[in-house]
């Protein structure tokens, strides 16, 4: 075989191990929204993230009560499909707008975190601006 057939082979092979290690990462991710979103029936839910060009990207997820106190919080941050979300039981029992105010208290030391959680947020108010049905709101829904 000539050296640009085997470097085609590994490119393809490059190529399929990214796409495993995409999709599960979109699996731990759709896990973990959909685990968070069966145990709390009500409420609101956000999410939102920061990319990073050549950093390290950021994912935020928010659960709050009807009366906006945060019951989980959750941030991935990483470069790789290996990240997982860790959760930050300290905030949990906070208000919103306390959250609101000082969303850099997750991003010291990392960044993107404190601008995920502030999107994270503006979600949730984005929802709450809505007509509610029962159950969670604070995403859209999938439309076909």
């Amino acid at each position: 075989m000539a050296i640009w057939q085997w470097g085609l082979l590994l490119l393809a092979l490059v190529w399929a191990l990214q796409s495993l290690g995409v999709w599960l990462q979109m699996r731990h991710y759709s896990d973990v929204f959909k685990g968070i979103t069966e145990k709390y029936q009500d409420g609101y839910v956000g999410a939102g993230n920061c990319r990073g060009r050549f950093g390290k990207g950021t994912i935020a997820l928010a659960v709050v009560t009807p009366d906006l106190v945060v019951r989980r919080l959750l941030t991935m941050t990483g470069r790789s499909v290996f990240a997982k979300f860790r959760r930050h039981e300290n905030l949990e029992g906070m208000t919103l707008d306390q959250l609101r105010s000082n969303p850099a208290v997750l991003g010291e030391g990392e960044a993107g975190v404190a601008e995920a959680v502030r999107k994270t947020v503006e979600q949730i108010d984005r929802a709450r601006l809505e007509p509610k049905g029962p159950g969670l709101s604070g995403l859209e829904p999938v439309r076909t």
